[in-house]
């Protein structure tokens, strides 16, 4: 049996992925910390449907009653609003080490936290088989 086609186990693998490419985004910003004009960047986080594909759109309120008040959602609103970078140097460099390594830390704990997940749903599938 095969663990491709699960949703959720295919979430777990894009997160994963996601959370190594963001990885190494973030060692080329600590790596160019001192490399004049250069502006550090991140990788945008993937988005999931109930069906475990990625959407696109943003998620509107549901009005689950007559009585309750029409929502709305700003779509070009985003997600989370990143602060202000700590400082720009002289030399047109944006990169902040402390920031970026808390980023680099964050992005560590999320990926073990993943691999964790998917770890312990394949043992539950294999549980689930009679394989323990």
């Amino acid at each position: 049996m095969t663990a491709t086609g699960l949703p959720l186990l295919e979430m777990l693998k894009t997160r994963m992925h996601w959370h190594q490419a963001r990885q190494k985004l973030l060692a080329e910003n600590v790596a160019n910390a001192d490399t004049p004009g250069f502006a550090p960047r991140d990788v945008a986080e993937p988005r999931f449907g109930r069906d475990g594909r990625g959407v696109s759109t943003a998620l509107a309120p549901a009005r689950t009653s007559p009585l309750h008040l029409a929502g709305t959602a700003d779509p070009r609103a985003p997600a989370q609003i990143d602060g202000a970078r700590f400082e720009v140097r002289p030399s047109g460099n944006a990169v902040s080490l402390e920031e970026e390594m808390l980023k680099v830390a964050q992005n560590q704990s999320d990926y073990q936290l993943a691999a964790s997940l998917y770890e312990k749903n394949l043992a539950m599938l294999r549980t689930a088989i009679g394989r323990r």
